[in-house]
């Protein structure tokens, strides 16, 4: 027997300006079926499942139901023919509970004795206070629950029973009483998902569902979502992951830059020839990683502890070792503290206690001026830091200060070990100023990262602007990395004089990853390098890390995708709820294992 048609778009366009979203694409969703929309970032999946849902209106073309043409213009139109969308960031109250976040802003006539527009106050308000960085105060909360409780109709226990009524149905866990603020993000998804149920969706719409989930949490969406198909319902999954795709779906819809390519059947298709729909040409997705080429310790952190603005720890005791030519991966649930260790170790977020030790590879390697003045070489000399070129000790006992100058700048000194040097208390100039070549790729491309309104030459002088003579800027050196930058990662610009601001997400992260290569690090820390970036644009980063290890460059690298952290890192650290619940060699330990480590499980 033939399925069913849940909903079909016909020939949809969506523009924003002169940027064309969606270009005549047309889509089926059968009833009880599951179809994954894949593409790369930009192809239009998010813009073309908005327009299902609602939040955009298309320029042309139609949404049919049962045949016939319906018109949404509102999310609200959307849930009256039962489609509701799952999106990344997550549209919870996190001073509510779950049966609260389910049933605010019901209209039925269940709830029509409901006071809308005092809520709706209390909720701005709570919106208000968030804004500020703050959480609202114990008076807030009570008095919201007393008005709650005063507005008729509005009976919460007969709501978290029927919550708890869907949540056995489709294998949901979920405790209908507890706050938003302690969930997981795995229980924040749940309950997103249960909204929409209780509000009668047969057609939901996931973006992106699994990007901060662990291996383990998603296998249970996933069952969750196969019953929530044996009943009926109708599923689209936003995605980029080929895996997950395969493992999950009945059918595939590909789009590319905006345009529709094709669907196909799970069991008719492969992974190589999905890249291939994705891309439009034959992609290799292999990264090729080599052995760790060092041993010396070129970072090392000890017993690292950071604290945020309210005094709460963020990360507590992290110690751990970054080695010459490897590359170490970090691991963790989304908020676990990834961005703030990257931070914390480049001068950005304060360090309350531990250490951060720079090891300098200066072992038998001349002594020079550059960072040292006379006074604190003559210091060491007397420590018995230095030999000559005999290996012979180094004293400048008897010698004047213009003799010792003769023999530092004639390549006659030599260090006899690495040297040492704390980076707790100092911020990323003093940090540059001492001669430490540290690169950092922040999660925040354009507000850390790059300044949008200069352009790329310009955001290139950034890292050097401080060694022009005098007054004068050196311009040619920042001009020509731009150029190299813009051919070798091919840059989607139309000149390297253009705001980085007008450039695509994707552009912004190659500049900046270009720029922090370009430095010559000797410890390179990247935080989520290639979000947004294509597929073989994606590989070219992965390929560019590899060449940088190979030089003896020590990496940092935080990741989502934990296939690529498995294929790409030498060892992974794992955090959760900031703290290190293991140190493993990534060629030994599977996605699951790694999973159980995120949950803070032990292997």
């Amino acid at each position: 027997m033939d399925k069913k048609l849940a909903i079909q778009l016909k020939n949809i366009s969506k523009t924003f300006g002169k940027v064309k979203a969606n270009s005549n694409v047309s889509l089926d969703l059968y009833e009880g079926e599951i179809l994954s929309l894949l593409g790369e970032n930009g192809s239009g999946k998010t813009s073309l499942m908005n327009v299902l849902a609602g939040i955009y209106t298309p320029d042309s073309g139609s949404i049919l139901l049962n045949g016939e043409k319906i018109t949404i213009t509102s999310p609200k139109d959307a849930f009256s023919y039962r489609i509701g969308m799952i999106h990344q960031h997550f549209k919870l109250v996190d001073v509510f509970t779950a049966t609260e976040n389910v049933v605010v802003g019901l209209d039925n006539e269940d709830y029509k004795g409901f006071r809308r527009a005092a809520v709706q106050s209390e909720y701005e308000k709570f919106e208000r206070i968030k804004a500020e960085g703050k959480e609202p105060t114990e008076d807030d909360v009570n008095n919201y629950k007393r008005l709650l409780k005063s507005t008729r109709g509005y009976n919460l226990k007969e709501s978290a029973i029927r919550i708890k009524r869907i949540c056995d149905k489709f294998g949901f866990v979920l405790d209908p009483n507890k706050r938003v603020c302690d969930m997981s993000v795995s229980e924040k998804q749940t309950l997103e998902i249960v909204k929409t149920l209780y509000r009668g969706v047969d057609i939901l719409i996931l973006d992106e569902p699994t990007a901060v989930l662990t291996p383990q949490e998603i296998d249970k969406l996933f069952d969750v979502l196969r019953n929530m198909r044996e009943a009926g319902k109708s599923i689209i999954i936003i995605t980029h992951k080929l895996n997950e795709v395969m493992e999950i779906s009945d059918r595939i819809t590909v789009l590319r830059k905006g345009e529709l390519v094709g669907s196909v059947n799970k069991t008719e298709t492969s992974i190589d020839e999905l890249t291939e729909m994705m891309v439009g040409k034959k992609t290799e997705l292999n990264i090729e990683r080599s052995l760790p080429n060092g041993t010396q310790s070129l970072l090392e952190v000890k017993d690292l502890c950071v604290k945020n603005i309210v005094g709460t720890d963020i990360l507590k005791n992290i110690s751990f070792n970054l080695k010459e030519g490897e590359i170490l991966g970090i691991a963790g649930i989304s908020g676990n503290g990834q961005k703030e260790l990257l931070e914390a170790i480049a001068g950005v977020d304060r360090i309350s206690s531990g250490e951060v030790i720079y090891h300098r590879q200066k072992k038998d390697k001349p002594v020079s001026f550059y960072h040292k003045s006379l006074k604190e070489i003559k210091k060491l000399a007397t420590e018995g830091a230095f030999h000559n070129k005999n290996n012979k000790r180094v004293s400048f006992e008897g010698k004047s200060n213009k003799e010792i100058k003769e023999m530092v700048n004639n390549g006659e000194v030599f260090f006899n070990d690495n040297e040492t040097m704390s980076l707790k208390g100092k911020n990323p100039r003093e940090i540059r100023e001492l001669g430490i070549h540290l690169a950092f790729v922040p999660e925040d491309r354009l507000g850390m990262g790059l300044v949008g309104n200069m352009d790329i030459n310009e955001n290139m002088m950034l890292r050097s602007y401080r060694k022009g003579k005098g007054p004068f800027l050196n311009f040619k050196k920042p001009k020509d990395t731009a150029e190299t930058i813009i051919h070798e990662l091919e840059v989607a610009t139309p000149s390297a004089t253009t705001q980085v601001k007008k450039l695509s997400g994707g552009n912004v992260q190659k500049v900046l990853v270009g720029r922090e290569i370009a430095y010559a690090p000797s410890v390179f820390m990247v935080a989520y390098p290639v979000r947004g970036l294509d597929i073989n644009s994606s590989y070219t980063i992965y390929n560019l890390l590899n060449k940088q290890k190979e030089k003896g460059v020590g990496i940092i690298y935080v990741g989502e995708d934990l296939d690529v952290l498995l294929a790409l890192a030498d060892r992974i650290l794992v955090l959760c709820n900031g703290e290190v619940s293991g140190i493993v060699d990534a060629r030994k330990i599977d996605k699951r294992q790694l999973g159980a480590l995120m949950l803070g499980n032990s292997l």
